[in-house]
């Protein structure tokens, strides 16, 4: 029998309109406490806006309630800290948070060999490391991931995958991830939320390897409005 506290986030008829235009549309889902949630779809689909519609910085309609004692912990697309003239060890500083060490331990890193690095210096998955050091180092029970692995190569993009799972599982986390690629949706994930505008699927991620499927996902959106 489940029962509510089973479940982390429910979201029911949640709309975004941005200038009149449908960016989301009428997406209901529950998703269970301790689960890894993958968000596809097309490009313009909505996915980010999603995130920063979780996150409350983007106004809407329908209901989105996190289960109680929530802490987020996120880690955008797009964050150009490699311009940043400054190491490892003083960005990591901002949180304020004596946690450093651990954190870096958590995702894989040697903190001796890093710290004093600067952000420029870092290869792409040292980089994404860092920045998911940087978003659990407050000790989040949820993680919203961007495209966590944007700009490695495809054995460091294995190899955080396999990481971010480990950490989930020790720590009791549950993951949103927004990903393009379909081995790692079935292969790291739970279930799947297909969004184009609207919802067009929600379920196991093993199922999304149907052909048919996965015409539906990426095909035109069912509902009306789309995002360009």
């Amino acid at each position: 029998m489940e029962r509510s506290n089973d479940y982390i986030l429910t979201v029911s008829n949640l709309m975004v309109r941005i200038q009149g235009q449908a960016i989301l549309d009428n997406i209901s889902f529950k998703l269970k406490r301790g689960a890894t949630l993958a968000i596809v779809g097309p490009n313009g689909a909505g996915k980010s806006v999603f995130f920063r519609t979780l996150l409350n910085l983007v106004p809407y309609t329908g209901k989105i309630e996190w289960s109680t004692k929530v802490k987020l912990g996120y880690v955008p697309q797009n964050l150009s800290v490699k311009d940043m003239p400054i190491s490892v060890r003083e960005f990591l500083s901002f949180k304020h948070n004596p946690n450093i060490e651990e954190s870096l331990s958590l995702v894989g890193l040697n903190s001796k060999e890093i710290l004093d690095k600067s952000l420029g210096a870092l290869s792409g998955g040292q980089l994404r490391r860092v920045l998911i050091a940087w978003a659990i180092i407050d000790k989040p029970n949820v993680l919203l991931f961007d495209e966590p692995t944007t700009g490695v190569d495809l054995d460091s993009e294995e190899a955080i995958y396999k990481m971010l799972v480990e950490l989930s599982k020790k720590n009791d986390i549950t993951m949103l991830i927004i990903s393009h690629n379909l081995h790692i949706i079935t292969e790291y994930s739970d279930y799947t939320l297909a969004l184009n505008s609207c919802m067009n699927y929600f379920g196991e991620s093993k199922e999304i390897a149907n052909p048919s499927l996965q015409t539906v996902i990426y095909g035109e959106p069912v509902c009306r409005g789309t995002h360009e």
